[in-house]
């Protein structure tokens, strides 16, 4: 799930034999931020903590959209794994974990000791830059009480910048599209995770916090598309 030939690669798992693509089941928001998720049949949806425990990020397994010509616009780049995230207008700026698939087909999500927790790209995806979606994950809260690293991620609009620095020294600045809220029951699979003709970004987290039973009951995406 990580081909190093960028030409190919064009969505989640998209250069995979089984052509495997995630649908989002953002279990591992749930209290004690472990890092457990809660992965269903696709598409499936996540589960969040409430302001005393963070959020996280879960997939299953599904078929890939078909391929996508290349669109006009920024050129991708090659393949270099992300190492920074700075969202200027809302104040993040976070180290990058870089996690994987669970056994079970879930998604790992970061871990939260109480201090808070970095964002992870999923190590299945493109790097930042390269053509297709490259997604990367965040709590919005943290047992501490304070907010998560994607906290605030509502408050982008389209039209500001998100910078990723990678490891080869460059950096990736995507434009926000747009940003769009969705029931864990009804995850948009290949919406988020699809083929797409140029490069992207997906930013995503839980919202919905139910009082009532101590979960997030929605993902918040956030699409952007490379601007340089």
């Amino acid at each position: 799930m990580t081909d190093t030939n960028s030409g190919r690669r064009g969505g989640v798992g998209a250069s995979t034999a089984a052509g495997l693509l995630l649908a989002l089941a953002l279990g591992g928001c749930g209290s004690g931020m472990t890092g457990t998720s809660d992965a269903g049949a696709p598409p499936s949806a996540a589960v969040d903590s409430p302001p005393p425990a963070p959020a996280a990020a879960a997939p299953s397994v599904s078929t890939p959209a078909a391929a996508v010509p290349p669109a006009a616009g920024p050129a991708a780049l090659a393949r270099s794994e992300p190492v920074t995230l700075e969202i200027p207008a809302i104040g993040v700026r976070t180290d990058l974990l870089k996690l994987g698939l669970r056994e079970n087909g879930s998604l790992e999500v970061p871990q939260d000791s109480g201090n808070g927790a970095p964002a992870s790209w999923y190590n299945g995806s493109p790097t930042p830059g390269e053509r297709g979606p490259s997604v990367i994950l965040g709590h919005v809260n943290s047992p501490n009480g304070r907010g998560g690293v994607f906290a605030d991620l509502r408050k982008l609009v389209p039209g500001m910048d998100i910078a990723v620095s990678r490891a080869d020294g460059s950096t990736a600045v995507f434009t926000s599209d747009r940003g769009a809220l969705y029931g864990k029951d009804s995850f948009p699979t290949l919406e988020v995770y699809g083929n797409t003709s140029g490069p992207e970004l997906r930013l995503i987290t839980c919202d919905g916090y139910d009082p009532a039973t101590g979960l997030f009951d929605d993902n918040y995406v956030i699409y952007a598309k490379l601007k340089a």
